[in-house]
């Protein structure tokens, strides 16, 4: 899978209208200027053959280096945006988790009422709205108009940022020792972890209420209830672990996708995560950048299937491998 996504991605850049020289140098660069440039990064060579440097390159886990950060590695590029990108996915997965499952629980106990019918057109609703247009909504209402939240950043431009650890200034903040830095972080990450967070939470909403209404119709919830458990018990004791077994599936890929980039998310709001380094790569046409995010995305989404795929045989002893 990892070698497919190495090829599609190399195959799909050179694909697409644009020259990176052009977009390196300008198009009123003299010619000449141009052909160096391609030969200085290997442009000029056939096609298969720059595949197989490349994938020579990736084997030796080199990603390469950027053409339009002054030479910097894209592993370097990884460091620096990831963490942010990680902290906004992880907030954004507890909300959507606790939101989505917790609707999802009501709906399927209470069915064909208006609680399950309110569920319902939640988890629609929230599955088909567009992340960007939801995005700038929410900050035009809240940051423009009633100015409760911040715009465009991840920390106050005149304050010191927490001291970079891990560069997840929430945990770095709490390893600091500084509340006050924590707290900043946080009302930053208020924004954009809710809106991302509440238009994912429909996914689970629907999971979790589907799959818990046929639980909640098997055999063994019926003998349950014949023995004279309480139906609140049967629900969270009994019905609700089995139900989640498929979520975790869902969650878990999700989770991977985010961390993957939740690229309209992280542009809307000019979140300096790797989902907009990547668009921005993407804009100067700059190869390595673009191939080596992607490679590193996809790395992860392969092997959370993997722990994903381990954690279900944990839950679930029915499964073996």
């Amino acid at each position: 899978m990892i070698w497919t996504i190495i090829t599609l991605v190399f195959l799909l850049l050179r694909a697409t209208p644009g020259d990176p020289a052009d977009a390196i140098l300008g198009n009123r660069a003299p010619e000449s200027a141009k052909s160096a440039l391609r030969e200085q990064l290997g442009l000029n060579q056939p096609l298969w053959l720059q595949y197989l440097i490349y994938l020579g390159q990736v084997l030796r886990f080199d990603l390469g280096s950027s053409l339009t950060s002054n030479g910097k590695s894209v592993w370097q590029i990884i460091g620096e945006h990831f963490p942010a990108t990680a902290e906004l996915a992880f907030y954004s997965m507890i909300i959507a988790v606790v939101i989505g499952v917790t609707i999802g629980i009501l709906s399927a106990s209470r069915p064909n009422t208006s609680v399950d019918v309110g569920g319902r057109l939640f988890g629609i609703i929230t599955y088909s709205l567009p992340i960007f247009w939801v995005g700038m909504l929410l900050q035009l209402i809240f940051s423009v108009q009633l100015r409760l939240f911040p715009l465009g950043t991840r920390f106050p431009l005149d304050q010191t940022s927490p001291n970079p650890i891990t560069g997840i200034y929430t945990l770095d903040s709490l390893l600091g020792g500084n509340l006050g830095q924590f707290s900043l972080s946080i009302y930053y990450l208020i924004l954009p972890s809710f809106t991302l967070g509440i238009l994912l939470s429909g996914i689970f909403e629907r999971m979790v209420r589907v799959n818990l209404k046929q639980t909640l119709q098997a055999d063994y919830v019926e003998a349950a209830r014949a023995r004279g458990i309480p139906e609140r018990r049967i629900l969270l004791a009994h019905a609700l672990k089995n139900a989640l077994i498929p979520v975790i599936t869902v969650l878990g890929l999700t989770f991977a996708s985010l961390l993957g980039g939740a690229v309209l998310t992280e542009v809307t709001f000019s979140w300096p995560g790797l989902g907009n380094r990547l668009y921005e790569a993407i804009s100067v046409r700059d190869y390595p950048t673009v191939q080596g995010i992607m490679v590193f995305f996809g790395a992860i989404v392969v092997f959370a299937s993997i722990l994903i795929d381990l954690a279900n045989a944990y839950v679930d002893p029915r499964i073996r491998y």
